[in-house]
């Protein structure tokens, strides 16, 4: 691990770290299998989060039920139905607060998603943050720069110019951990309930909520990291 110094750079994840919408998609999800009678693992969604390919909930439903699901469901249209909008969560505890603190001390902004780019910059768009951040980068259906792979945190180094001995990543999954630590990067894991069961231990540290790791402390933990 390289000598950490001052941080110049902070990465965050989108979809279950700058705003829980993991939490509101499972319980989608989980209401569609019980309309089958079917019950939804979190160890199954788990596969899934944070990356791409990892489970399709529709097939897994249709392969236990062995047939289709009527209404297009498995279409591209089948999100609308069994997920809806997600027009009503907001941003997770604490992330505005961390968005202003660095940006006021001019630290370098960055999204890394392994979700497509319509998704994360309509959302963010939506929840007023869109100006924050000086790069976004999004796998767009590609898993093989999808997390867990390093490749789009290592862009997001290179578009910011900043070493990863310079940046950190908040992150929520195992997946997005991963991705983090192979580029490099400190990294905090800030779990929402979906993701808050899972084998986190790979990250340098890992709060409930933003809200409980001052900005301060951030800097603290990440200047006396080695």
């Amino acid at each position: 691990m390289p000598d950490r110094r001052e941080l110049r750079a902070l990465l965050f994840d989108f979809d279950g770290t700058l705003w829980d919408s993991e939490s509101a998609v499972i319980e989608a999800y989980r209401q569609l299998y019980a309309k089958h009678e079917q019950d939804l693992p979190s160890e199954d969604w788990a596969r899934g989060v944070g990356t791409l390919g990892g489970f399709d909930p529709v097939a897994d439903l249709e392969a236990r039920l062995g047939r289709e699901l009527a209404d297009g469901v498995a279409s591209d249209a089948g999100w609308d139905q069994v997920v809806g909008s997600l027009e009503h969560v907001g941003l997770r505890p604490g992330v505005r607060g961390y968005l202003d603190e660095a940006r006021a001390r001019d630290i370098a902004l960055a999204i890394v998603s392994s979700n497509e780019r319509d998704w994360v910059e309509h959302h963010l768009k939506r929840l007023e943050v869109a100006d924050a951040f000086d790069v976004v980068l999004t796998a767009d259906g590609d898993e093989k720069r999808a997390k867990p792979s390093p490749v789009l945190y290592v862009e997001a180094l290179d578009i910011v110019g900043v070493g990863a001995e310079a940046a950190a990543a908040i992150e929520d999954s195992p997946h997005g951990i991963a991705a983090a630590k192979a580029a490099g990067l400190y990294c905090a894991a800030v779990p929402n309930e979906v993701t808050a069961s899972l084998d986190l231990s790979a990250a340098d540290l890992q709060v409930a909520s933003l809200e409980d790791l001052p900005f301060e402390e951030l800097l603290r933990r990440f200047r006396e990291a080695s």
